[in-house]
């Protein structure tokens, strides 16, 4: 599950392309509703957490190609405000302190390397309020920002992080 994990989190960007591009040409050539799009966010976001950005949603791409000339400074926070005016990144938001699928750490083979709050974009737009690994911090993957990139999981060097029910 491991190495499933990995692959899908090394080829994100890929799956993005593609169920980007197949969603926007659902919406613009076969006239889906957004009703329905809207219910299948509010799904993968009960079942998965806020998956829809990352993983799935059009706008989520363009986003991530601006981001990917600047990673640093304000274009790297942009990513975050482009979502006041999506409705299932909402609600999925909401869910993902309530989703069935959760990012949990196994304290006993915890290291406390850190790669993970390095790999997290969470953590590094708010370092002093969240960490993966740190006791009495705010866990990124429950926050409404989390887009479940799984970026964290993926680095994990002794397999501590899960993402799981």
């Amino acid at each position: 599950m491991r190495k499933v994990l990995k692959v899908l989190v090394s080829n994100r960007m890929i799956i993005l392309s593609v169920l980007g591009v197949l969603l926007y040409l659902g919406i613009s050539q076969f006239h889906i509703s957004l009703w329905y799009i809207l219910a299948a966010g509010v799904l993968l976001g009960i079942i998965f957490g806020k998956v829809f950005c990352r993983w799935v949603c059009p706008m989520g791409l363009i986003m991530e190609m601006m981001m990917s000339l600047s990673p640093e400074g304000k274009i790297r926070q942009m990513y975050q405000y482009h979502k006041i005016g999506c409705p299932i990144a909402w609600i999925s938001g909401w869910l993902n302190k309530f989703s069935l699928f959760q990012i949990k750490l196994n304290t006993e083979s915890c290291k406390n390397c850190g790669i993970c709050d390095k790999k997290c974009y969470i953590v590094a737009m708010e370092p002093v309020k969240y960490s993966l690994y740190k006791p009495k911090m705010e866990k990124p993957g429950n926050s409404y920002t989390c887009s479940k990139c799984l970026q964290c999981v993926a680095s994990c060097p002794n397999g501590s992080l899960k993402y799981k029910i």
